[in-house]
């Protein structure tokens, strides 16, 4: 009887850490990729995450190297992507900063570089 119980047990309670583990949207790539340098100063930066977005409450900016906010304004969220215009950029490093909520309410937030230039 305790050998049933505990094969019913030790997986149930792997399916609940697991579970909960994966309950967060975790930035999954990037465009520009994390800490990448490109020749072109890009258009937009684009992040893909491991859940679907609230795109209420989700939001993302770029900063050039003095912190000066280089994008266009508000986010786009689409499912699990979150994208963002720049103005034009010049060459340099740029800090973008991430904050999202995703659908199961669970927050998370994070910050990359890439740079533009030889």
């Amino acid at each position: 009887m305790q050998r049933s119980a505990i094969v019913v047990i030790i997986p149930l309670l792997l399916w609940i850490v697991t579970g909960q583990a994966s309950a967060h949207a975790f930035l999954d790539h990037a465009e520009p990729r994390v800490g990448n340098t490109v020749a072109t100063a890009p258009r937009e930066v684009t992040l893909w995450f491991t859940q679907k977005l609230e795109p209420a409450f989700s939001t993302v900016t770029v900063t050039d190297a003095a912190g000066q906010r280089v994008d266009a304004g508000k986010a786009r969220v689409s499912g699990d992507t979150m994208a963002i215009s720049l103005r034009k950029v010049g060459s340099g490093t740029y800090r973008v900063n991430w904050h999202v909520l995703s659908v199961d309410t669970h927050t998370t937030d994070g910050n990359f570089t890439f740079t533009v230039g030889p």
